[in-house]
């Protein structure tokens, strides 16, 4: 299929020209047998005779490799390829729903695959990577080479578009900033596929940093004092207060993606912003908050509150701020799940979402930092606490969503392994000055100590014991990039 080529490292060719792949134990299968020789009576015992002629003749369209997918299917209901399935049941209601996952290469999309596929759903997944994470797990149906979203956002759409038609999915879930204004600005219409979310202008508000903080404001919460610098050549301004967060409005820009660095000073600061490029302007200047990030994550649909949860930031990478490592779920005070649902209402929100705070260290009060308007990197502690947010966001998305929010257990610590690695290599390696820290963390033997100890209800999120191929693909990964690589954190 056009835009999309075999995942395995046995792919050939043009990616633009190859066919829809499918998880490996299945391509292993596929290039030891034509489509003539697979096993039709399993299909015909599902539908029967006519159903798994017409079946194999609409798969025939599609692709070669699509077959095994359509035949392992797991028979709950009837083959959701056969015509009498497509037309007596509605599409809300079909059990399993076709369910395509973008961004296989994120944490995030290993923890959306694995929560749907055990709802039952079949999931297939693409990503630019060869080789993805979330293409790795049993609850992957099939896998998908993809044009990346970052630097070809037109022919990724369009790659999608087409393997969503020809697998015949039910639910699109993009999962990064770049895939959601990909798909969501794509001037080819995605037919009746699902994509349960916000329209482009309320994403493309949420993702703009001065106007969620001039929003955050007017719904009573707090936000850091911020400058902004339009001009790449102006001075900056005389009034700052250091240290200072540097950050672009928006993350994602003309298909680039920048992140927040730190400065302590004047000169820092003019070494800091000569290092954006001019795309990457306007800038917020924004005053640094010490303390602990805690996170509100929410699923609004039509108006109401669907689930919510929150954590707390124990450890990130990079140390002064970044993706998180190793968190624990939070009780949610009333007061900080209320000012986060409005501020996500007044955009007139639908979906995830996660509100990112700083709880500044010496008050105790909760600073808006952000929003992400997609599922994010700690999603797997959610669900393992008792929020399954994938799931909740296709039922409602289908029409079916929980009567009330779920509870969710306190206490639950999740490790991204790997991650947390890279932030004990930091903090050994780098001193405190050089990793920007804003207050003196403990000595490296306490970070140590720290990284060793375990501790009652601690989870990694990619390693399960019943499904370890993620943790040995993420495993060889970072060996590949750390080591061979000879790169530091």
């Amino acid at each position: 299929m056009e835009g999309f080529e075999a995942l395995g490292e046995e792919s050939r060719g043009d990616p633009r020209g190859a066919v829809v792949g499918v998880s490996e134990p299945m391509q292993h299968e596929n290039r030891s047998r034509s489509r003539r020789e697979w096993p039709q009576h399993t299909v015909r015992d599902r539908v029967g005779e006519r159903g798994a002629r017409d079946s194999l003749d609409q798969a025939e369209t599609v692709s070669e490799t699509v077959l095994p997918l359509a035949i392992r299917s797991t028979g709950l209901l009837k083959w959701p390829g056969s015509a009498s399935f497509h037309r007596t049941c509605p599409k809300e209601f079909r059990l399993p729903l076709r369910v395509l996952v973008t961004d296989g290469e994120q944490r995030s999309a290993l923890g959306v695959t694995r929560s749907l596929g055990r709802a039952g759903h079949e999931v297939l997944v693409c990503s630019y990577q060869a080789r993805p994470l979330a293409g790795a797990p049993r609850f992957a149906r099939g896998a998908a080479r993809s044009p990346n979203p970052r630097t070809e956002p037109e022919a990724f759409a369009g790659a999608v578009r087409r393997l969503a038609m020809a697998w015949r999915a039910d639910v699109l879930i993009p999962v990064t900033d770049q895939s959601y204004l990909a798909v969501l600005g794509s001037r080819e219409p995605f037919g009746d596929v699902k994509i349960p979310g916000p329209d482009l202008p309320t994403f493309r508000q949420v993702s703009d940093k001065a106007s969620l903080l001039t929003a955050a404001e007017r719904v009573g919460i707090a936000v850091p004092r911020q400058w902004v610098v339009s001009d790449p050549n102006a001075p900056p301004p005389a009034d700052l207060c250091y240290p200072l967060a540097v950050k672009p409005a928006r993350s994602v820009v003309d298909g680039g993606r920048f992140v927040a660095t730190y400065a302590r000073d004047v000169k820092e600061l003019g070494r800091r912003l000569a290092l954006f490029p001019s795309a990457a302007f306007p800038l917020l200047l924004q005053q640094r908050i010490a303390g602990p990030g805690t996170g509100v994550f929410l699923l609004i649909w039509n108006g109401r509150t669907v689930a919510a949860f929150a954590h707390r930031r124990l450890r990130e990478f990079p140390p002064s701020g970044g993706t998180s490592t190793y968190c624990t779920s939070v009780p949610l005070p009333d007061q900080l799940r209320s000012r986060s649902e409005r501020l996500l209402q007044s955009f007139g929100w639908q979906g995830v979402a996660m509100v990112e705070y700083k709880v500044d260290s010496r008050t105790g009060q909760p600073f808006l930092m952000e929003v992400n308007g997609r599922f994010w990197g700690s999603l797997q502690l959610a669900i393992d606490a008792g929020v399954d947010f994938p799931r909740l966001l296709v039922d409602a998305a289908c029409g079916r969503p929980a009567p009330h929010p779920p509870e969710y257990r306190v206490g639950v610590r999740m490790r991204s392994w790997w991650s947390d690695v890279d932030h004990l290599i930091a903090r050994l390696r780098w001193s405190l000055e050089d990793l920007g820290l804003p207050h003196p963390p403990p000595g490296r033997w306490a970070a140590l100590l720290d990284f060793l100890q375990w501790r009652p209800g601690q989870r990694d999120d990619v390693l399960r014991l019943n499904d370890p191929r993620p943790f040995l693909r993420e495993s060889a990964a970072w060996v590949r990039h750390r080591l061979l690589s000879g790169e530091g954190p």
